[in-house]
């Protein structure tokens, strides 16, 4: 499986693409940053990222989006342009037909690093050599865009388990309310109508 991770940001939009093959193994396929410069008006910039990440997505062929949920922040200005850079990105995902997962920070970091507090410093170390690179991808968006596709492919398995699971309970639970309503129908009928008063 191919995936396309994004750590969304306005100004420096982290994008890493991973393969996935049998077991864990993981191997980088490109690495970068899509950028838009802080003079330009919004809408110019959501244009400028939401354009290289296209190009990304047409150049790589990913088979799935991995984008980091965005989490409530002091800097609520941040927090703004990053959801509108991860709504950027899930919408040129679907207009390609491309799922579309998100992970929290934590989620990545545990993933990556085995504990869910672990900072940036910690995840770019760890992906550095989980992946072999010989250099730590830099800026730290493009690490965590990276940890991001790694974290998706490792989790994956287990998301489609659960939501296996899920829709395995949902369909007994589906089927035990029709079998009781049929129950209670059928005893209805057998008992026949009711009929009120005394007989003289």
């Amino acid at each position: 499986m191919r995936v396309l991770g994004v750590d969304p940001g306005l100004t420096r939009c982290g994008l890493g693409v991973v393969d996935g093959g049998k077991g864990r193994t993981v191997a980088c396929v490109a690495v970068g940053v899509a950028r838009s410069p802080q003079e330009d008006e919004l809408a110019t910039r959501l244009l400028t990222v939401a354009t290289e990440v296209e190009r990304w997505m047409d150049l790589h062929q990913p088979q799935v989006v991995a984008i980091e949920r965005v989490f409530s922040q002091h800097n609520v200005r941040t927090v703004m342009g990053t959801a509108q850079v991860s709504g950027v990105v899930a919408l040129a995902a679907a207009r390609r037909g491309l799922p579309v997962a998100f992970h929290t920070p934590s989620e990545v970091k545990a993933a990556i690093s085995g504990s869910g507090r672990a900072d940036k410093k910690q995840v770019t170390t760890m992906i550095t050599k989980i992946l072999g690179l010989a250099e730590a991808p830099k800026p730290a968006d493009a690490a965590d865009a990276l940890a991001l596709g790694v974290c998706h492919l490792w989790r994956a398995p287990m998301m489609d388990r659960i939501a296996r699971a899920e829709a395995r309970a949902a369909e007994a639970a589906r089927t035990h309310r029709a079998k009781l309503k049929a129950a209670q129908e059928k005893a209805q009928r057998t008992q026949g109508p009711r009929t009120g008063g005394r007989t003289r």
